[in-house]
């Protein structure tokens, strides 16, 4: 009875770390701009709001580059709450749409020269 016991335990210890592992790898939410010729993927901070992007380029003599805008404007680290990541149906829209998901405040975010800014947020 008290081996059973053990290994109950012991499951359920590696069922909660594996649960918190997952938790943990999903600070970060991602979202292909919607623009079909445009090769780009945003990165948000689900808490913080901070947002970023990279995409490939072109680098003669190499299979390539990862090219990355840090946040700027308006896209640094905003409020402690709950962000996503929403892209309009538009095929030649660049940019995001960041949202507050627990106050319904929405900015539109995009790369504008080296770095990703964002609209102040409206509701």
């Amino acid at each position: 009875m008290n081996r059973i016991f053990v290994r109950l335990v012991a499951i359920s210890a590696c069922c909660v770390s594996g649960a918190a592992a997952i938790g943990a790898a999903s600070t970060y939410d991602f979202l292909a701009a919607p623009e079909t010729d445009l090769n780009r993927v945003y990165r948000l901070d689900k808490a913080t709001g901070e947002i970023g992007a990279c995409q490939y380029g072109l680098k003669e003599g190499t299979i390539g580059v990862t090219l990355c805008y840090p946040p700027g404007e308006g896209a640094n680290a905003q409020a402690q709450s709950e962000y996503g990541l929403v892209a309009s149906r538009h095929d030649r829209e660049g940019g995001v749409f960041r949202v507050d998901l627990r106050s319904g405040a929405m900015s539109i975010c995009y790369v504008l020269n080296d770095s990703v800014v964002c609209t102040p947020p409206g509701h």
